[in-house]
């Protein structure tokens, strides 16, 4: 069961959430929408370990992330960017794999620097399906997509995590239906 219990969590000077819940359906995917600064990327982290909150309890499990930002290491091709979540000997390989999944072949040996934008968000989402398992956390994964990139990529994500549980932040409402998503409107706090 992944779920957040009566959570709050705030920055310094500044409440996010108060006594705040969700549950994640096994095999469904919630996302969150609202404002920007309503908390939707701080459940996100709060689902994925990187932040703890001050109140309330997180049951959650290891996560594939595609964070908002690519988060890929300069220094690794995108082969490397994308084997460096796997244990298993041929890491490299399925690496290559995913890459290719996502139309990204002709540059698996390339670095991040001379990948375009959309290129690099492929590689984060290669990344994630990569490492496959039980929750996938999305925050605006499909951003500088174009369409047929779009389309590819949710169809890979919705068959690779058809039985996971995922969490969809967005302030796309297009991006929520087409991953068939259960919508939940975040508002921010009243200060």
């Amino acid at each position: 069961m992944i779920k957040l219990e009566r959570v709050s969590f705030s920055y310094p000077n500044r409440p996010v959430l108060e006594d705040f819940s969700l549950e994640l359906p096994a095999g469904g995917v919630v996302a969150l929408t609202g404002p920007s600064g309503c908390g939707k990327t701080t459940v996100l982290h709060l689902l994925s370990g990187l932040l703890q909150p001050q109140k309330g309890r997180v049951l959650t499990v290891p996560a594939a992330v595609v964070f908002q930002e690519d988060r890929l290491l300069p220094w690794m091709t995108a082969r490397q960017n994308v084997a460096v979540v796997l244990q298993t000997p041929h890491a490299l390989q399925e690496a290559a794999f995913w890459l290719e999944a996502v139309g990204l072949n002709d540059v698996k040996d390339s670095y991040p620097a001379a990948l375009s934008g959309g290129m690099c968000r492929r590689v984060a989402i290669a990344r994630a399906l990569a490492k496959g398992g039980d929750l996938l956390l999305l925050d605006e994964p499909f951003t500088g997509l174009d369409a047929d990139s779009r389309k590819n990529c949710v169809s890979l994500v919705k068959e690779r995590f058809s039985n996971a549980s995922v969490l969809l932040v967005t302030h796309q409402p297009e991006e929520a239906e087409q991953m068939n998503a259960t919508v939940y409107k975040l508002f921010a706090l009243l200060k």
